[in-house]
């Protein structure tokens, strides 16, 4: 079984000094790649830029941008799973600034133009290759299983886990997690616990629902 888990921030960057980005650890889906390795699967893990070691068993391409991640999961189709952990950037701005931009004297702001970045999690489960499953990860800071129940019919995918962020011990950054997972006919929590037993009660619960 081949599978490709994404984890990570993506940076959008403005000029060589600049950059958009969040705060993502990359350590949710660093944890599912290990485990899926750990069960015998064929684990390729997308990686945006993070400061993790590449899971025993796990086949690593760490990639920078929005588009430099969809182009990496796209091209290693087909797969049996894809598991979008990845904090992927929505916007990217409209260009890139060859110089490092400056204050403008007597301008109190500066306005970038942002453009969509491609949906990886809905171009997956739209491609002529798709994965038997795709799974996909929500941040919300509010209303989660409303946010979350709607992505999972737009994109058009078998699973969604929503974690909250923005409050301590639990999504980004921290070591711990609790994840609500949605699917079309049923949901479940997983946690509080640590993220590598958060990816355990997640594989077991894709294996069960989405057989």
């Amino acid at each position: 079984m081949k599978v490709i888990v994404s984890a990570g921030p993506t940076f959008e960057d403005i000029d060589p000094a600049r950059f958009i980005g969040n705060r993502s650890s990359g350590k949710m889906g660093f944890a599912i790649a290990a485990e899926a390795a750990r069960r015998g699967a064929e684990v390729l893990l997308v990686a945006g830029p993070v400061h993790l070691p590449t899971p025993e068993g796990v086949t690593r391409i760490d990639v920078r941008s929005a588009a430099h991640m969809h182009e990496a999961v796209t091209s290693a189709l087909p797969a049996s799973i894809y598991i979008g952990a990845a904090a992927v950037a929505d916007f990217t701005p409209q260009t890139f600034s060859s110089t490092k931009l400056k204050k403008q004297t007597g301008s109190e702001t500066l306005t970038l133009e942002l453009v969509r970045t491609r949906d990886i999690l809905a171009d997956v489960a739209a491609h002529a290759l798709r994965p038997r499953r795709v799974v996909g990860f929500a941040a919300e800071t509010n209303d989660i299983e409303h946010y979350a129940r709607g992505k999972l019919a737009a994109k058009r995918i078998d699973m969604i886990c929503a974690n909250r962020v923005g409050m301590a011990g639990s999504g980004f950054e921290a070591d711990d997690n609790t994840l609500q997972v949605f699917w079309k006919d049923g949901d479940a929590t997983l946690g509080p616990a640590p993220k590598a037993d958060i990816a355990v009660l997640l594989l077991d619960l894709i294996d069960k629902e989405l057989a």
